[in-house]
């Protein structure tokens, strides 16, 4: 029986769509894959066997990169952070903690901001390129789309999650009319959309590479799905790691110890406010928990 690998584009309903270089393959997974409680998701590379002209089982889940639990999505790139100006408004905690989760599993978090014509991106433009964390700034009005988006998106394998109307999908199909995605009207009642994605799926790009939609990445997701331990919190935050080792005791917190070079240097602006703010407000919840789970 031929084998092939390839890699998954969408997994919907116990069915697993495998792009191969002879086209699109519609798979089953094996037995084995329940009975050692293994789940498929798009962007995993697999190998499968053909059991005729599009119709193939898998057999086996290459080694992964990466892997987020919600959405499951696999061996990410990037990790694009749609956030709007206002309507809603920028959640600071919320923004800090998906970059957390992005680093703590090597992908790296790049921010956008949309919606620049209803209001002013430099808050979030100053607090993240501080960070050293790359952040764009761009309206759905605008004839044009920043021709770094492209850029950062050529090749490689890529995710778009955001809060609900902040015009992520919209956006999307900004970049790539060709997709289609589908997009939710805005309630003016709720002051917030209508989820309209509803499974994890990657789209091949024209510019050569891949790019997943997204059912939403919540906090509440988070918390309870991407857990970071207490000792690798100050590693997700870049910024600060620059000036951990500086401080005066090991083991040190960084949130009241006198001699911390992190707490001096949110004092000098070499890390935003409202970053420490984020990493402390973690750092409980995470010491909150029973057995630190």
């Amino acid at each position: 029986m031929k084998q092939q690998e390839g890699r998954i584009l969408k997994a919907v309903s116990g069915f697993y769509y495998v792009e191969t270089p002879d086209g699109l393959v519609e798979c089953r997974a094996r037995g084995k894959f329940r009975r050692e409680g293994i789940h498929p998701a798009a962007g995993d590379l697999v190998r499968l066997s053909l059991q005729g002209e599009d119709k193939g089982e898998l057999e086996e889940i290459l080694p992964r990169r990466n892997y987020l639990v919600r959405p499951p999505l696999a061996n990410i790139d990037r990790l694009f952070i749609v956030s709007s100006v206002r309507d809603p408004s920028p959640n600071w905690y919320v923004i800090d903690k998906i970059t957390a989760v992005a680093f703590r599993k090597a992908i790296e978090p790049v921010i956008i901001f949309t919606k620049s014509d209803l209001g002013d991106c430099t808050p979030g433009l100053d607090i993240y390129r501080l960070a050293g964390i790359r952040t764009i700034c761009c309206s759905l009005e605008d004839p044009e789309m920043p021709e770094e988006l492209f850029s950062l998106l050529k090749g490689q394998v890529s995710a778009f999650t955001g809060n609900t109307g902040v015009g992520k999908s919209s956006l999307l199909n900004r970049l790539f009319p060709h997709l289609s995605i589908a997009t939710g009207e805005i309630s003016r009642k709720l002051g917030r959309g209508r989820h309209t994605t509803r499974h994890s799926e990657l789209y091949p790009l024209p510019i050569g590479g891949y790019v997943a939609d997204t059912p939403g990445f919540s906090t509440v997701d988070m918390e309870r799905y991407e857990t970071i331990e207490e000792e690798a919190l100050a590693s997700c935050f870049p910024e600060m790691e620059e000036f951990a080792d500086k401080c005066r005791f090991t083991g040190c917190s960084h949130r009241v110890e006198k001699g911390c070079a992190v707490l001096q240097a949110v004092q000098d602006g070499a890390i935003a406010p409202s970053r420490h703010d984020s990493y402390c407000r973690m750092l409980t919840e995470i010491r909150s928990k029973p057995f630190g789970k």
